[in-house]
């Protein structure tokens, strides 16, 4: 729905509001036409069902205004007697039109003096849950949201099991768009995997004002903008979600509007310098390993470096298979007379392989492919195991379509790609067929015009034109560890409409998160660590601690401390 088309439905909600409450205002001592004047109406509202009066910026936050509308309902009948279970559930199935009932009766009697605290129990819980809820859906959707960390992209920056904190106001927090959702889910709803949301009627793009930019480099979370599906990495053609319910993906902003980005073997450059990554940042750079005697992945793991390791299982069956299954990344080759897999640097653990007598053998290649910070690279150069470690890339291009911009003309790789500009707001650019598929995802999908390319002629919005103007910011978001990324080299710029927030700090990290509950480990080093910052990490999860236990001790000497008495 446009703007205009919600300040049509206000409008009508005004009208609806007054036939049905006309006589109610009368009984509680106001004018009868208060209740169809804008926004002034629900002040009286909250004046005669006695609460306090900015319940009415409730209203008017979305996913929120759907919880406190059936309250108000409630509570208005209860104003005028209306108080019996019955009522109650009357009011909230018929969408508050149960009122009318009340405002065409022959008796309308307000109860000036009614008690407002719940009859029950049961209705004491009720209260209370709604208004946490309400509380908590509007600091996870305007201030702070956690999110955990499902894959290894970021990898070695931010580790899989790492829990963030993300902060919705530092770039101004995007209000939803989906008007009518279950609140504090994404988009399904834990546990039944039924959507959470309904498609229509869908709010006008808005954000908050925030009080920074994004800068280059910087981790942000973002909606992905090629989702097309309902879990991560599931593929259901034709599934089409609003933004705010994309999946959301964690990745740095190596580039910012108007920059031109190029990544020349492997190396990212910006505006023809090579780009320079923050202290913390942990790039993954591919690196070929030779070793006359085979490259033994478990001597590379004692240096303390964590890479994956090949084996061959012997006599594998069904059941052991299932056994060591959480501890595979890939079955290398699934012929049981030579099964391989590969696993991370710890390999499957003693116990499970002991347990069910599973014999591994650890398979040394003489020549090997590693990913490595380049800090870990030299670690290994410095130890002596190798014969050789230097840098590989891909050189080879090849027309494909691959890599965006997905198209037959250009022979882009991962190593060696664009050189592309940054869409920038209000900036123009002249379009021809060579370009346009840089920018015909922008101009169709992003911004919602209509393109067509007839005999050789640009139509865009049924006018032949050779420019366009950006009506937003465009990012590029990549990994750290790049080649295993998914990231603005599969599917392109990121808009703004798609910037969620940016992550603060880890407030909990989880070593082996996706191996069974036994097999956790807490990094305690990482627990309440910052992120975006310079210099080396540091956990402030005593300082958490102290404060907690600080708030904890206060409160418990408040209710102690008895009031003087004389």
């Amino acid at each position: 729905m446009t703007i205009f088309q919600w300040f049509i439905f206000f409008l009508i909600i005004q009208v609806v509001h007054g036939l049905g409450t006309w006589k109610l205002y009368k009984s509680a001592g106001y004018k009868s036409f208060y209740s169809i004047i804008p926004i002034y109406n629900a002040l009286v509202l909250m004046k005669i069902i006695k609460r306090p009066w900015w319940w009415i910026f409730l209203l008017f936050i979305p996913i929120v205004n759907l919880l406190i509308f059936p309250v108000i309902w409630v509570e208005t009948c209860r104003s005028f007697g209306k108080n019996s279970s019955i009522d109650t559930w009357l009011s909230v199935i018929s969408l508050g039109l149960f009122i009318y009932t009340i405002n065409y009766s022959n008796k309308v009697d307000y109860k000036n003096d009614r008690d407002l605290n719940p009859k029950t129990g049961l209705g004491e819980w009720i209260s209370s849950i709604i208004f946490a809820i309400i509380l908590a859906t509007i600091v996870h959707t305007y201030f702070i949201q956690p999110y955990i960390i499902p894959t290894g992209s970021l990898e070695k920056t931010l580790l899989v099991g790492d829990f963030l904190f993300v902060s919705k106001f530092h770039y101004g927090a995007r209000v939803p768009q989906t008007a009518i959702s279950f609140p504090m889910v994404h988009d399904t709803i834990v546990g039944t995997g039924l959507r959470s949301y309904l498609n229509k009627p869908q709010i006008p793009y808005l954000r908050l004002p925030g009080f920074e930019k994004i800068k280059r480099n910087e981790i942000v979370t973002f909606s992905w903008p090629a989702d097309t599906v309902r879990k991560f990495f599931v593929k259901e053609k034709g599934v089409k979600k609003p933004i705010d319910k994309k999946s959301n993906y964690v990745k740095r902003c190596v580039a910012i509007p108007s920059d031109t980005l190029e990544i020349i073997n492997g190396i990212i450059h910006i505006n023809g310098k090579i780009s320079k990554m923050p202290y913390r940042a942990k790039p993954v750079y591919s690196f070929k390993a030779y070793n006359s005697k085979g490259v033994s992945t478990s001597n590379i793991v004692r240096l303390g470096i964590n890479i994956q390791r090949k084996f061959k299982v012997s006599d594998i069956t069904q059941n052991k298979y299932i056994q060591i299954q959480p501890y595979i990344l890939r079955i290398v080759d699934n012929n049981p007379e030579n099964f391989i897999v590969l696993t991370g640097s710890k390999g499957i653990p003693y116990d499970i392989r002991s347990k069910n007598r599973i014999e591994l053998t650890e398979l040394t290649d003489y020549a090997r492919e590693l990913l490595l910070t380049e800090e870990e690279a030299k670690i290994i150069k410095e130890s002596k195991l190798l014969d050789s470690l230097n840098r590989s890339f891909k050189t080879f291009k090849s027309y494909n379509t691959s890599f965006f911009p997905n198209d037959i003309k250009y022979n882009w790789n991962e190593d060696n790609f664009g050189p592309i500009i940054l869409p920038k707001k209000g900036t123009k650019i002249k379009l021809n067929i060579t370009n346009l598929p840089l920018y015909k995802k922008i101009i169709r999908d992003y911004e919602k015009n209509t393109l067509k390319l007839v005999n050789g002629e640009i139509i865009i919005n049924n006018i032949i034109t050779d420019e366009y103007t950006f009506n937003q910011d465009y990012y590029w978001m990549m990994g750290d560890n790049r080649y295993r990324s998914e990231d603005s080299r599969s599917w392109g710029f990121v808009p703004k409409d798609h910037i969620v927030g940016k992550p603060v700090f880890i407030w909990m990290s989880i070593e082996g998160i996706n191996d069974g509950f036994k097999n956790w480990r807490i990094r305690w080093d990482r627990v309440f660590t910052t992120i975006n910052l310079d210099g080396e990490p540091k956990s402030y999860r005593w300082y958490f601690l102290f404060g907690i236990l600080f708030s904890l001790g206060l409160s418990e000497y408040n209710k102690r401390k008895k009031p003087k008495t004389k």
